[in-house]
């Protein structure tokens, strides 16, 4: 294999960076897949996670189980139900 230097912006590094650390794998392997479009079916999750991450755990006030009781929960503030006008 030869070796190839080559200068990239910095916001790409540490794309590349945070990827190599996150799926731990080399810099070199990391850039090589992405130069040859192989993995091009793995969409990275983070960037969503990132997206939503300063929202998460932020609304007081709900209940602790409601992930586990969302139907009961829904129901008891009669969600869904039409209402007069």
């Amino acid at each position: 294999m030869k070796t190839l230097t080559v200068r990239l912006p910095e916001a790409v590094v540490a794309q590349i960076e945070a990827e190599s650390r996150r799926r731990k794998l080399s810099k070199s392997d990391v850039v090589r897949e992405r130069l040859t479009g192989a993995g091009k079916s793995h969409r990275p999750e983070a960037p969503l996670l990132d997206a939503i991450a300063d929202v998460i755990g932020s609304v007081d006030e709900l209940p602790r189980d409601l992930s586990a009781r969302t139907k009961a929960y829904l129901k008891s503030t009669r969600y869904g139900r039409k209402r007069a006008r």
